[in-house]
């Protein structure tokens, strides 16, 4: 174990897109993943919460940030297990230390930016947002949940989505990272209303940016769960 923590209030914005988008970013070893044919990136934001290095270790002020990511999905076939996993385009927290060691640690691209959030319960309505400050403006992804959550249907784009439990990352010459993120399923809200608002043309590139000013293809909000991230190991 390298990493234990909570992930909560998980707001989950995916967009099918063009598999040729991502060819340049998938790591050495693992192919694209894909739900019926259909390729998706996902806009995620959530907190990081009670958060330990190595299981019990608790850095003063680094315990509770917010996060960030853009991420796709991969497959990495090994013996008779297929291993379905993420890789994150790019990840923004608030604090420079939490950014520099995931760097060193797993490679992968983090930035640090300001950020806030809120989180809301009214009734059965849970509201979700998180906004991160970029070249003087503020980017928002922001979801309504209604109802009562619920375990993911099986064969669903929601259990797809967040029952990938391996991470990938591309390393300098031939190679990737893999490493295994522990957690249970998930319970899921409905959402009738979700967007993301802003400009990350800078960090994602026009493209991608296209693609996340739409309308969100599916969107919902996860409550999430305790963690555990292992280190990383060298494939390929």
């Amino acid at each position: 174990m390298f990493l234990s923590a909570e992930w909560r209030d998980l707001v989950i914005l995916n967009y099918a897109v063009d598999p040729a988008l991502l060819a340049g970013h998938v790591p050495p070893g693992t192919i694209l993943d894909s739900f019926k044919g259909t390729t998706y990136i996902s806009l995620v934001g959530f907190r990081f919460i009670k958060t330990r290095l190595l299981g019990f270790l608790q850095v003063p002020f680094h315990a509770d940030f917010l996060e960030i990511n853009l991420r796709f999905y991969v497959r990495r076939r090994i013996g008779g297990e297929d291993r379905r996993g993420v890789v994150f385009i790019s990840e923004i927290v608030p604090r420079r230390a939490i950014a520099a060691t995931a760097r060193l640690i797993y490679g992968e691209n983090y930035s640090c930016l300001p950020m806030k959030h809120r989180v809301m319960r009214s009734g059965v309505s849970k509201t979700a947002e998180y906004q991160w400050k970029l070249g003087g403006n503020w980017c928002t992804l922001r979801a309504e949940g209604t109802g009562t959550p619920a375990h993911a249907e099986t064969a669903s784009l929601e259990q797809y989505i967040t029952e990938h439990y391996w991470g990938y990352s591309k390393q300098p010459g031939k190679h990737a990272l893999e490493y295994h993120v522990a957690h249970v399923p998930w319970r899921v809200w409905p959402v009738p209303h979700a967007e993301f608002v802003g400009d990350c043309s800078s960090l994602y590139g026009p493209e991608v940016n296209a693609v996340l000013r739409r309308a969100p293809d599916c969107a919902f909000i996860a409550d999430g769960s305790s963690v555990i991230v292992h280190r990383g190991e060298r494939i390929q």
